[in-house]
């Protein structure tokens, strides 16, 4: 056969293959490179440059700080799709399954989005404290690992503009097998000073049932109240309420330029009969409501051991008063003491639905921190509703596991739905959610985008900002990552030991100590992280 007669069948054979369907070889896009063999078999490349379905939900130009907004164009259609499609390669190893009731890893090809509300307590981790210094370990079901992780300071940068910064970082787990990654992300709250906050109508409803009496938690109360009220300023009002078998109002709103008439009536409150919580949150809410301040901070702060027995004691009615009086921005923070036959479930759902701060009382010292050192953060709301979506590259990653926020799941759809109830964050907090992630072997290019979106309080505008963290970012020596970023690894594992959760399954208290005694000798100046390692022996001691 000559060679004009060749070149005519291949150029037949090649129309054939072309009418079939058969795609020509491309290349996956910049920097979402399908990986290599990772199990036995070679992954074939993508048939076709895979194509996002929607415009990038980013912008450009990043900001100065290296966020970027999302694009109101964007936002308009609704999207959030931020890698390219699947198909996905093949083979792909399965992550770890088991049975547990606490969040599973996630398989990325079947959902790339782990979207929950921002959450500030810290109740938990002091209620923690109260069990270990009392010489027994807390009940499993009072162990939320975010409120553990959020009560130490993780040095975030304040934001240069906006309510937020976005700070991300990632090492080489030491928990969690080969091939396994923590990510901690990381949002820090602007700080306002003491001049900037405004003026504040503090409603205080007041548990003075019998059970107070126990182990001071009246006196814990007042001890927080009087230091409260020391901070509070000219145009600052206070009113109280109390309630037993029934409520009263002990002092409608006050000016505290009157402060020794506020202190004289929290200190002369005393324990007797049953509890009404139900008549004291009514109560207190129609107070508040009749002396609404607009342009002023509107909240109830309601201190309790949370023992209802008298009156409507559901949880879930309780909770309706929290969200109706919201809805016309009067807040709701809990304050709870003693333990025992304490209502965590109630305080807690209180605060959630009346988006407020859940915090407890152990000590003196615990009530100095919440009422007198974080203020601001305790009084004045920053951000609304505020959500954040982690958006991580199936390219990149194969599984991931958020550590926490259980019961602040948002459904991802409901990311950018404004109407859908989130969290609150005040002045100067900060929130830090831990995942553990596994890597695709060989992946490259950026791992995931975390999103923030909220409302501002007083203007209602709704913002959106994002930030990217790469494969390369990964720090592989996790004792080379920072102190802080060691400390919350050591902070989530403590927690995941005592809920004896499934993934914790073998780990040693002892383990979680020395992270935790390596963080201190790099942070020697935190009393809290301290403290922490001493909270870490005892309850090895009593795992025993």
């Amino acid at each position: 056969m000559n060679a004009r007669r060749l070149l005519a069948l291949g150029l037949v054979i090649a129309l054939l293959v072309s009418a079939c369907g058969a795609p020509a070889p491309t290349s996956a896009p910049p920097g979402y490179n399908p990986p290599p063999p990772w199990s036995g078999g070679q992954a074939p490349a993508p048939t076709s440059a895979p194509q996002p379905t929607a415009a990038p939900f980013y912008s450009e130009a990043p900001s100065a700080t290296g966020e970027s907004r999302a694009s109101s164009d964007y936002l308009d259609q609704g999207g959030d799709i931020a890698w390219p499609p699947p198909p996905y390669p093949t083979p792909w190893p399965e992550p770890p399954s088991r049975d547990t009731g606490v969040n599973p890893f996630v398989d990325t090809r079947e959902d790339h989005l782990s979207t929950f509300a921002m959450d500030v307590d810290t109740a938990a981790y002091t209620q923690m404290r109260d069990y270990l210094n009392s010489g027994s370990l807390p009940p499993a079901d009072l162990v939320r690992v975010e409120e553990f992780i959020n009560y130490f300071n993780m040095d975030y940068p304040d934001p240069q503009e906006g309510a937020f910064s976005i700070n991300l970082e990632g090492a080489r787990s030491p928990f969690g097998g080969e091939g396994t990654y923590l990510l901690k992300v990381g949002l820090q709250g602007k700080h306002i000073a003491g001049w900037e906050r405004k003026d504040a109508l503090l409603t205080f409803v007041i548990d003075v049932s019998g059970s107070m009496e126990e182990e001071n938690r009246i006196g814990m109360v007042k001890y927080g109240l009087n230091r409260l009220v020391d901070q509070l300023g000219p145009n600052d009002r206070v009113a109280i309420v109390a309630y037993s078998d029934t409520a009263w109002v002990v002092l409608d709103p006050t000016s505290v330029e009157n402060r020794s008439r506020i202190l004289d009536a929290i200190n002369g409150l005393y324990p007797m009969n049953s509890t009404n919580t139900e008549a004291g949150l009514r109560l207190g809410y129609e107070l508040a409501w009749r002396n609404y301040r607009d342009g002023a901070i509107n909240r109830v702060i309601l201190c309790s051991d949370g023992v209802a027995n008298v009156g409507n004691t559901d949880p879930n009615v309780l909770a309706t008063y929290a969200q109706d009086y919201y809805g016309r921005n009067i807040f709701l923070s809990t304050v709870g003491v003693g333990h025992g036959n304490y209502n965590d479930q109630l305080l807690e759902q209180l605060a959630d639905k009346g988006n407020g701060v859940y915090a407890f009382l152990d000590s003196d010292a615990a009530a100095e921190r919440i009422f007198s050192q974080n203020l601001e953060g305790t009084l004045q709301t920053i951000a609304k509703d505020a959500k954040i979506q982690v958006d991580f590259n199936p390219y990149a990653v194969r599984g991931y596991r958020l550590l926490g926020y259980e019961n602040r799941a948002v459904a991802d759809y409901d990311f950018r739905n404004d109407t859908v109830d989130a969290g609150e964050v005040g002045a100067g907090h900060s929130v830090t959610a831990l995942y553990e992630v596994q890597l695709q072997p060989e992946g490259s290019g950026d791992v995931v985008v975390v999103r923030v979106r909220y409302e501002d309080p007083d203007t209602h505008a709704v913002a959106e900002l994002n930030k990217n963290f790469g494969r390369t970012e990964f720090q592989g020596d996790f004792n080379r990552a920072a102190p802080r970023f060691q400390l919350a690894a050591a902070v989530a594992q403590f927690a995941e030991i005592l809920r004896y959760s499934s993934w914790a399954q073998g780990e040693k208290m002892v383990d979680v100590w020395n992270l935790a005694r390596n963080a201190q000798l790099q942070l020697p100046f935190d009393a809290d992280v301290a403290e922490f390692v001493g909270l870490v022996e005892r309850a090895g001691n009593l795992m025993r």
